[in-house]
């Protein structure tokens, strides 16, 4: 199986503002065509590490891809340094230039001087044209490794990857597919998930089983081998059922889909509409709800009653229950419940009321506390329940619970 290395080059990427979103994109791809990535790197606009950390690329792996540092600044080095770290000349091409300088005629400017770098090609690669900019991209062979230089901006690099890179790495790989499949548990912890499921995944070795902890569930990550998709898909089938046999309703999702895209499916096939009443959340459940495209069909009304006395104006909440229980009890939780079923006219109410901290908390009602509460026209029901983190993973994580007991009541 070929194995690739991304190299994401820029000192951008190495500040706290700057994500690399391009390796996630070009992993999934990679996979896609039976290429396993084992490393990615970031690597400053700095020579000498970016010289090494290519040729460490270079011995290690059959395919590097390196993105971003093709403009036409004194700070985009990946040309000159890649050429460096495959003792190759960098070699200037007319026809590039040519083709940089009509671009910015049809934009009605005339080229900078400083643009003329970007004509500068590698000994021997070939260049990748841009239609969305003006960097070219490059491909070569190199002792048996494939290596690519593609631009950094993603309206650039996906297009030049997906026409130009994608099909000849693909020739490379042959017959070999893989696929992931992302399997999401609620209401577990990671230990408890592997207890139950280690005798089962440790008897294969394809497919391969991967348990992480996210902020609010355990996903379990499957990858399969085969010569066709249809295979590999079939091999992570079999691999997880029987993984939910033992899991059972703890996995809400079999293909990577969030909670609340699990559940507006379930409200949407069922022919069910919702009403959310929201306290410590701040309206992050309903948040979450309408992310999905399409939630109008089920999703009617949400509420974010943070006060006694919007409990009490908006809910219809007894303020008697409030004074004797408290805003953040069961009984509060139950009553928000109902009284947004009853206000949105709905088939359920969803509601929540806690304390996210990080002050606020007491003795009895410490930080972390949370009831979560559902109605129908049939009963209400309510959860308590103890959360651990900050005030975002207490908020986060109680949506994720509130989201839970409305699924585990749909199924």
């Amino acid at each position: 199986m070929l194995t690739a290395e991304i190299i994401a080059i820029g000192s951008e990427l190495l500040t706290p503002d700057r994500t690399d979103t391009n390796s996630l994109w070009l992993t999934e791809k990679l996979n896609g065509i039976g290429i396993e990535v084992k490393l990615k790197t970031i690597v400053g606009d700095d020579d000498a590490r970016l010289e090494e950390t290519i040729k460490d690329a270079l011995r290690r792996s059959r395919v590097v891809i390196m993105t971003g540092g093709l403009g036409p600044t004194e700070d985009d080095i990946t040309r000159k340094i890649a050429a460096r770290a495959l003792s190759r000349r960098l070699l200037f091409n007319e026809k590039v230039l040519s083709e940089i300088s009509s671009k910015f005629e049809r934009m009605g400017r005339g080229m900078p001087e400083i643009n003329s770098r970007q004509a500068m090609v590698i000994q021997g690669a070939e260049v990748l044209d841009n239609p969305n900019g003006t960097a070219p991209g490059m491909y070569l062979e190199h002792n048996n490794c494939a290596v690519v230089l593609l631009p950094g901006p993603p309206r650039e690099m996906r297009p030049m990857f997906e026409n130009f890179v994608q099909p000849r790495l693909a020739a490379k790989v042959g017959d070999v597919r893989v696929v992931r499949r992302i399997l999401r548990v609620v209401g577990l912890g990671e230990s408890a998930v592997d207890e139950r499921i280690a005798p089962i995944y440790t008897q294969y070795k394809n497919p391969q089983t991967t348990i992480l902890f996210n902020r609010s569930e355990i996903e379990i990550h499957l990858t399969a081998q085969a010569k066709t998709e249809k295979d590999a898909e079939l091999l992570l089938d079999g691999l997880a059922g029987q993984i939910e046999e033992r899991l059972g309703h703890s996995i809400f999702a079999f293909r990577g889909e969030t909670m609340e895209e699990v559940v507006g499916l379930r409200l949407a096939v069922g022919g069910f509409s919702l009403g959310v009443a929201e306290s410590c959340t701040g309206g992050l459940i309903s948040q979450r709800l309408t992310e999905v495209p399409g939630s109008s069909v089920y999703f009617k009304e949400g509420v974010v009653a943070y006060s006694n006395d919007a409990k009490t104006r908006s809910l219809g909440v007894d303020s008697e229950l409030i004074r004797q229980h408290g805003a953040v009890s069961a009984v509060v939780a139950e009553a928000m419940a109902e009284g947004i079923r009853h206000r949105a006219d709905t088939d359920f109410g969803l509601s929540v009321t806690g304390i996210a901290g990080p002050s606020g908390g007491t003795e009895d009602k410490p930080v972390g506390l949370v009831f979560i509460a559902l109605s129908d026209d049939a009963h209400t029901e309510h959860r308590k329940i103890m959360l651990p983190g900050d005030r975002h993973l207490i908020r986060w994580r109680a949506s994720q619970a509130a989201l839970d007991l409305l699924r585990r009541r749909l199924i």
